[in-house]
């Protein structure tokens, strides 16, 4: 609910501002300016996401799981959002994620508000797809090492059988 609030409180002020400034520049300024700020925001959106892209193909050739990369993609997809939509404001927090410093201290803001982040202690960024599965593997061999004592005992029904004593 809190979310669905701020959401609207936000699209209500960016219109407001909208129309006031409108009010004070003119229509044709003011649309003028809305399908630049559009534009050259697009124009950030491509250019960042190919480095972006670029970036998370060069560490998944390494190995390594591009858990940064895509946080950035998820900026850029909601920047994007952001842009298309009409309004200075909605413009500029959408601009704000396109630019690399100012993604930094938007994730800084989100953590001090109390974003959680949730972490696999056996996962971790800064390992390796090999080094997980090796890790994987000596998990599971040591609890298999345990279960191959004896044979694996169970019971089997066909689904005949099931059906004749109903």
């Amino acid at each position: 609910m809190p979310i669905l609030l701020f959401i609207s409180l936000f699209t209500l002020f960016d219109f407001v501002l909208l129309f006031f400034v409108g009010s004070h520049i003119g229509l044709l300024t003011t649309l003028l300016l809305v399908l630049g700020t559009g534009f050259v925001g697009l124009y950030l959106v491509r250019k960042e996401g190919v480095s972006t892209i670029a970036r998370a193909r060069q560490r998944m050739q390494a190995g390594e799981i591009p858990s940064k990369e895509l946080l950035t993609g998820a900026a850029l997809i909601f920047g994007g959002a952001l842009l298309v939509a009409p309004g200075f404001l909605s413009d500029a927090l959408g601009i704000a994620c396109l630019l690399p410093t100012a993604r930094q201290l938007m994730l800084k803001a989100l953590k001090w508000l109390g974003l959680k982040t949730v972490s696999n202690p056996q996962y971790q960024a800064n390992t390796t797809y090999q080094q997980q599965h090796e890790r994987h593997n000596e998990h599971h061999s040591a609890h298999d090492s345990e279960r191959q004592d004896g044979p694996l005992e169970g019971d089997f029904i066909s689904r005949d059988e099931s059906t004749r004593r109903h």
